[in-house]
């Protein structure tokens, strides 16, 4: 093992400008006098702890009152947070320097030893953390172990060489673990605190944290109020001085009380409001790009989709365009490829379904059936399988049709309940499948992996060394156009071998008021800081 001074010399250094961390306000523009801003979230947190979060509810919270490794921008591409720059020689070992100005709500310096501290909790068995899978999905030497209880939590691939500089040891090569520390799971949280108040750490007046803001007020099922955290480090740049999350699980009723004016940003609207919404108030209804992926899996190892010909004739003759545009209509676009368009990283080439039309597609499709045995004396018979959802079973009888109309094939649709859904899909009970992903992290091997012949949500159980070859190869690369050109074979390969048919990529609906600015609606995974927030004068 190298030294750090010899690793960093070695190293390939990556340091950006952080000059998008706050609020980017014009130059002349008015502001309201009252900064203050109200955000919907979708049901009451589960915690405020970063170990004990579950979902969605809580991390816009999480993300206001503690701040990461790294941050976002507004379009995804990751940003300095406490760390300021990171190298790494050989995508496993990784060197990050914190900001000697970073510190704790209490006015207590951010130091390498409180993410030491922190990652050994998330992993330690005793905490059961919902997100524990992180760090082993991140490749975090040990982390598999220790979740297992197999080995103790200071033996995880963490340490700190000196307040300024954390060192990570990765199983395996990541080259995006950069961005995996982006994720709320990974924040660090005050040892002392925890120490002194135990279960008790998160209430107001006394959880602390190193983020924008800081907790002023909780009132369960009615509101989480912050307020600005004045020793965090660019809290010179923040406009907004107060924040209120209001949990409201019914999307009916938050956009009710956005419309009389209680909210500033939904989470969420009712699609089917979508075309009355669109318009009356058009300039406040936002379909973003989202960082997942709507497709039907094939069962690629028994029964008539066990032939490829077959796969790619279905997959072939799914019009995807009438989907997204006229079957959903809500701003939804069609999937050519496995991997969103929005994703970091990828930069795809034309798929062969691209650079033909529909009726190509279905000429070609046909000739593949017939080569296959199949035609009007011996039709395909075959089922779909999908989980209840109004949605769901709209694109399966307009998919049904298709294979209908132009093939010829019987398709029966099977609607199920959620349990028995799975159950069907873990044992491999069908022929073709609905599914989706949407990514853990912004970065294509999130959804080319789900492929590899290991992966637990490999539901098609396509199996391919020479798929696993690539994405494997992709793992080991530093250069990044090497990285993309592996990515690309591998949804070359997706779409020779159609273990999936990719159908659309999914949108994040939500309402946004227009004297609200600063939202990074491009961004795909939805991650929203309201340090970079503002209130225009209204």
């Amino acid at each position: 093992m190298r030294t750090s001074s010899s690793f960093a010399l070695a190293a390939l250094a990556l340091c950006i400008s952080s000059t998008l961390h706050a609020a980017d306000v014009p130059a002349g523009t008015q502001l309201a006098a009252r900064q203050e801003i109200v955000r919907h979230i979708k049901d009451e947190p589960a915690s405020l702890d970063p170990v004990k979060a579950v979902g969605l509810p809580e991390i816009p919270v999480i993300r206001d009152l503690f701040e990461g490794l790294t941050n976002q921008d507004a379009s995804g591409k990751i940003i300095p947070g406490v760390a300021t720059a990171w190298q790494t020689n050989d995508n496993k070992t990784w060197i990050f320097t914190l900001r000697k100005d970073a510190r704790w709500s209490n006015g207590d310096t951010v130091t390498a030893a409180d993410f030491v501290y922190s990652w050994q909790r998330l992993v330690d068995p005793k905490n059961t953390s919902t997100f524990a899978w992180f760090a082993e999905l991140a490749g975090i030497e040990n982390a598999s172990a220790i979740v297992k209880g197999e080995m103790s939590p200071d033996k995880l691939g963490v340490s700190a060489i000196d307040a300024t500089h954390l060192k990570v040891t990765l199983d395996k090569p990541v080259p995006y673990f950069v961005s995996l520390t982006a994720n709320f799971s990974l924040f660090p949280v005050p040892q002392k605190v925890i120490a002194q108040y135990g279960d008790q750490w998160t209430r107001a007046g006394n959880l602390v944290g190193n983020g924008a803001y800081q907790l002023n007020n909780r009132v369960v099922n009615e509101k989480v109020e912050l307020v600005r955290n004045p020793h965090y480090w660019d809290d010179a740049h923040s406009v907004l001085t107060k924040v209120t999350f209001v949990p409201i699980s019914e999307e009916s009723s938050a956009t009710k009380r956005y419309r009389a004016g209680d909210i500033d940003i939904t989470e969420s609207f009712p699609k089917e409001l979508y075309g009355l919404l669109k318009k009356e108030i058009p300039a406040e209804v936002y379909t973003p790009d989202q960082l997942g992926t709507y497709y039907y899996a094939f069962n690629t190892q028994k029964g008539p989709t066990a032939d490829v010909r077959v796969r790619q004739a279905l997959s072939w003759s799914i019009d995807r365009k009438v989907i997204a545009e006229k079957v959903l209509g809500t701003g939804e676009k069609p999937a050519w490829h496995f991997t969103p368009d929005v994703t970091a990283g990828f930069t795809p080439k034309a798929s062969f379904m691209q650079q033909h039309s529909q009726a190509e597609l279905n000429a070609q499709a046909k000739a593949l059936l017939a080569a296959a045995g199949y035609g009007p004396t011996h039709p395909l018979n075959l089922t779909l399988l999908y989980n209840t959802s109004e949605t769901h079973k709209k694109i399966a009888i307009a998919v049904a049709s298709m294979w209908k109309k132009n093939l010829g094939v019987n398709v029966k649709l099977q609607n199920q309940e959620w349990k028995t859904y799975i159950d069907n899909r873990n044992s491999g009970n069908f022929d073709v499948i609905r599914a989706s992903w949407v990514g853990d992290y912004n970065e294509p091997s999130t959804f080319l992996s789900l492929l590899t012949s290991t992966h637990s949500g490999n539901i098609a159980r396509f199996k391919s060394s020479e798929y696993d070859a690539v994405l494997a190869q992709a793992s080991r690369q530093t250069n990044d156009k090497a990285r993309n050109d592996d990515y690309n074979r591998a949804e070359q390969m997706i779409a020779g071998q159609a273990p999936i048919a990719p159908i659309y990529q999914y949108t994040n609906g939500r309402l946004i008021k227009p004297y609200v600015k600063g939202y990074p609606i491009t961004n795909p995974e939805d991650v929203a800081y309201s340090r970079t927030l503002y209130i225009l004068k209204h």
